[in-house]
């Protein structure tokens, strides 16, 4: 075996040999894959005991019951609260909310997470979990709470509710809608397995392992449509031996990434950025691909910046 470039010392290669790689991915997108039938426990036995070691598995959200997808009908000042609305809401229940609610986001016709009464919220700095009752908030009944994501222990944003697409389905439970009862599987890795840092390469062990049938994202193959080139010169070729690239032009770089995609990220420890580097994320921790996208208004000469990252390099750069 050649020792790599650099790790010219036996310790250190040693050390480069012995490494180990983490892995997260959320147990819904592996099943999208590979669906053995199995539960969540036994399968992280069968992952470990084939070499996969799973070092942890976490739910992706904390318990919480009877919070369902509400959309506030409309919405007044309070008569006592400068600070407080009383708010109209549909929560799917047959009769309308009257809601009193503090946030300063709240307006008519937004969907929101409404926890009704009877429901039992994650626990708050006390450790102690919060149940919403019917209650009077300076002097108004208020049949429920609007619920922000950090409420719900979803995220510390604390801007305001927490707002859900349009289509999201009035009277379904929140963690049906944003499947919360996933698991958060991290695997360890040695570095004989780098064919695994991807949920597909965890899929396609799955299968192997269990006669499951293997379903592979669809590709599609895009021709070009442009005759636009951009020289490259590869200056290090034993860390990158082959880089390859797309000109892409007429991109929105300010769209929004799709909700679906977003959660996915997080869960596989990525935070969501930008549409155009949350695509490059997703398909690399789908398919195990490194890739980039540039700006190509910002790319001088034929030598792109860090080009070499010890992997094959696919790109693209956008305008």
């Amino acid at each position: 075996m050649r020792t790599a470039p650099g790790l010219k010392s036996q310790g250190a290669f040693r050390k480069f040999v012995s490494e180990s790689f983490y892995m997260q991915f959320s147990e819904n997108w592996l099943r999208t894959m590979a669906d053995p039938k199995m539960g969540s426990e036994e399968l992280a036995h069968l992952l470990t005991m084939s070499g996969l070691e799973v070092e942890e598995v976490e739910p992706v959200a904390p318990p919480f019951s009877n919070v369902v997808v509400s959309k506030v009908l409309e919405v007044a000042k309070h008569p006592n609260a400068d600070r407080l609305s009383v708010c109209q809401v549909d929560a799917g229940t047959g009769t309308i909310l009257n809601i009193v609610c503090g946030a300063p986001n709240v307006r008519p016709g937004m969907k929101v997470p409404c926890a009704l009464v009877g429901a039992v919220l994650p626990p708050g700095e006390d450790g102690v979990p919060f149940t919403i009752k019917l209650g009077k908030l300076r002097g108004v009944e208020s049949q429920g709470m609007l619920c922000s994501a950090r409420e719900l222990k979803l995220s510390e944003d604390h801007g305001g509710l927490m707002e859900l697409p349009e289509d999201a389905s009035v009277g379904l439970s929140i963690r049906d809608y944003l499947a919360l009862d996933d698991l958060k599987f991290t695997i360890k890795l040695t570095p004989n397995k780098a064919d695994c840092l991807s949920v597909l390469g965890v899929a396609r062990e799955v299968s192997a392992l269990t006669g499951t049938p293997l379903n592979k994202p669809a590709d599609q193959a895009v021709a070009a449509t442009m005759q636009d080139r951009l020289p490259v010169v590869v200056s290090a070729h034993d860390l990158c031996g082959r880089f390859s690239g797309r000109i892409i032009r007429g991109i929105n770089a300010k769209a929004r990434t799709p909700d679906w995609m977003k959660q996915r990220l997080e869960r596989s420890g990525q935070r969501p950025v930008s549409a155009l580097v949350d695509i490059s994320n997703y398909v690399m921790l789908e398919s195990g691909q490194p890739s980039h996208v540039y700006d190509l208004a910002k790319v001088h000469g034929s030598r792109l910046p860090r080009l070499l990252t010890g992997f094959s390099c696919v790109n693209s750069c956008s305008q």
